[in-house]
């Protein structure tokens, strides 16, 4: 499977880096063929002109300035995302992705407003691989906007075909090595099943 791997972290040391890497690594054990992109060491830009907003109906001219992230995406059969959570949302570069690769002609179709048509189709797996600081019940509190991004709108842009998981690390600000070690050790797993 064509697996796109969209990373959003900024430390190369961190331990979002090792998930990335064993997600990379898994995936790539189990035979798949893997586009890493890495936000930060792309240097992707996360905000969305004025210019860009402007232009943001016009399709196909509207997907001009992200052109490269578009034709990854459209070759995907496959998304796994790895990013942590910051004040209860992914960061802000990733963020960034989805508000300007995300966009009407890419992952919908709005040529009739009150008829909008899911365009990612092709799409037929998406996994998420987070972290948290804080513990579980704290994030549903705020009602855990990262879990529904990935589980709720990107499943509702593949027409709702597409099969998701959800690989969370809750509390990672006083997670022992052991327990952050068992929950790479999971990760691994689960992307060496992943089809």
């Amino acid at each position: 499977m064509r697996v796109l791997v969209i990373y959003s972290h900024p430390v190369e040391t961190s331990y979002n880096a090792a998930l990335h890497q064993k997600v990379l690594d898994s995936l790539r054990s189990a035979g798949h063929d893997v586009d890493d992109c890495d936000l930060y060491a792309e240097d992707f830009n996360p905000v969305l002109s004025r210019a860009e907003r402007l232009g943001y109906h016009d399709v196909p001219s509207n997907r001009l300035p992200v052109q490269l992230y578009v034709d990854r995406l459209m070759r995907a059969e496959a998304l796994v995302f790895c990013f942590p959570t910051w004040c209860f949302g992914m960061p802000a570069m990733l963020k960034g992705f989805f508000d300007r690769v995300l966009m009407p002609g890419v992952a919908f179709d709005i040529s009739d407003p009150q008829n909008v048509k899911p365009a990612l189709t092709h799409i037929k797996r998406i996994s998420a691989v987070v972290t948290y600081g804080r513990p579980r019940w704290t994030a549903l509190l705020m009602g855990d906007p990262p879990r529904k991004s990935v589980t709720r709108y990107l499943k509702l842009l593949t027409g709702g075909h597409a099969r998701t998981d959800y690989h969370a690390q809750y509390h990672m600000n006083v997670a022992t090595p052991e327990r952050l070690d068992a929950f790479k050790a999971k990760v691994g797993r689960a992307m060496l099943r992943f089809e």
